[in-house]
């Protein structure tokens, strides 16, 4: 116990008398793990979060399709449908006693490359996300009247809008189109709060808005004559011919399967009944690989860093042979004075985890905040898992191991230079 007493004080004292320089090293090294822990932990974040993106659903319905085109439509708003249903196949949906409730969704319009998504209430009552968080409304109310519309929080943020401000919106979903609704304009009614999810990025307008600014049009333009005035559109009723896609929540959970398959095998028209959490499961193993390629480029800088220091502590042996011989002359076996640079090293990691432990909870507990307001991105703090532990434990160990060529270069320097009691190991 004295030995390992005083190798500690030996490597206290090495450690502080060369501080500059291992200060640089510890700061390179801490530089480093902050940077694997934090892309391992923002694996776990952006994996919680995509998968959060929307819960609560049982199923999501649409036309034919695949399971992963249906869901980068209807939930990322990313690509475009192979074809509408019926409006009479949702009503029948909604006849279902199995059948909760339901929300129609119509896609195909856009607001300067934000996708507009026309539905009604229930989207606003029923659709979750995360933990089965409801949406909420940051500034507003959502839309009652024909033209009102409301914006997600990216929208607003990007675009700069207040409630009341007047929205043109665009045929078609490309960023850039030439065919506006422009006669139509619509006002600001609402703004929905950060969610950290697709949600954000969208323009929200009712049904019959979405069919109202459409009549007159034909292949993606308006007829002159035919389009509708702001006052004509009011006084008319609109019921949908057909929607975009339906999010699904039944009764019993239970009967998922089986209202799957009946969907799936409708007469009515050919559809498509996914299961979202299944979709994005398959979606993220997909992308899979992409994320362990940074976590493997962040590993390698961990290990360039280690192999940094193995080259600093090989620099300064060459400056220790006097410490060498002095500690040899007091008795200290070969193996003490080897034991050194082990203490050191693994002293060194340890420092730097500290220090990336706290870098990054500080930057993280900074700049959540900040990355939901303006990137839609949801990163809260929280304990290490299990994984993070092992991977932040692996530091001092592979500094351990690395710290074993100046110690056995060390060791049998040492033992040539015939100091110490007899029988020194």
């Amino acid at each position: 116990m004295s030995k390992v007493r005083l190798a500690l004080s030996l490597a206290t004292a090495s450690l502080w008398y060369r501080r500059k320089v291992l200060a640089l090293v510890c700061l390179t090294l801490t530089l480093s793990v902050t940077l694997l822990l934090g892309i391992q932990y923002l694996r776990t974040e952006i994996r919680q979060s995509f998968t959060s993106t929307i819960s609560g659903t049982d199923l999501i319905v649409g036309a034919r399709s695949g399971q992963l085109n249906l869901l980068m439509y209807t939930v990322f708003h990313i690509g475009d449908a192979t074809n509408n249903i019926r409006w009479s196949t949702f009503q029948a949906m909604e006849q279902d006693s199995r059948i909760d409730w339901l929300i129609p969704i119509s896609l195909g319009d856009s607001y300067r490359g934000f996708r507009v998504v026309s539905t009604n209430d229930q989207f606003f009552k029923r659709f979750q996300y995360g933990n089965d968080q409801a949406l909420e409304l940051s500034r507003g109310e959502w839309f009652d009247d024909l033209f009102d519309v409301v914006l997600g929080a990216g929208v607003a943020r990007q675009m700069n809008h207040q409630i009341d401000d007047e929205v043109v919106l665009s045929h078609g979903g490309g960023r850039t189109s030439f065919a506006n609704h422009t006669d139509l304009p619509f006002r600001v009614s609402g703004i929905l709060s950060p969610t950290g999810t697709p949600v954000d990025q969208a323009v929200y307008i009712s049904l019959e808005a979405m069919e109202a600014i459409h009549v007159g049009w034909e292949s993606g333009v308006g007829i002159p004559g035919r389009t509708l005035s702001l006052e004509r559109a009011r006084a008319r009723d609109y019921t949908p011919n057909s929607i975009t896609a339906a999010f699904v929540g039944l009764s019993q959970p239970i009967l998922t399967f089986q209202v799957q398959r009946q969907l799936n095998q409708s007469s009515q028209e050919p559809l498509s009944a996914i299961l979202p959490g299944v979709a994005l499961s398959e979606l993220w193993r997909l992308m899979g690989q992409f994320e362990r390629a940074l976590l493997a480029i962040s590993a390698f800088v961990v290990i360039t860093s280690l192999i940094g220091l193995i080259a600093v502590l090989l620099t300064l042996q060459a400056q220790r042979q006097r410490e060498i011989a002095i500690l040899r002359a007091a008795g200290a076996s070969p193996l003490l004075i080897a034991s050194l640079y082990s203490f050191e090293c693994v002293a060194l990691a340890l420092a730097a985890c500290v220090f990336a432990l706290t870098l990054g909870g500080s930057a993280i507990y900074g700049l959540s905040p900040w990355l939901l307001e303006q990137y839609g991105i949801q990163i809260s703090l929280r304990a290490l898992n299990r994984q993070e532990w092992l991977l932040l434990g692996a530091i001092p160990v592979a500094a351990l191991t690395v710290s074993l060529l100046p110690a056995i270069t060390t060791w049998w320097r040492s033992r040539k230079l015939g100091f110490g009691a007899a029988g020194d190991g």
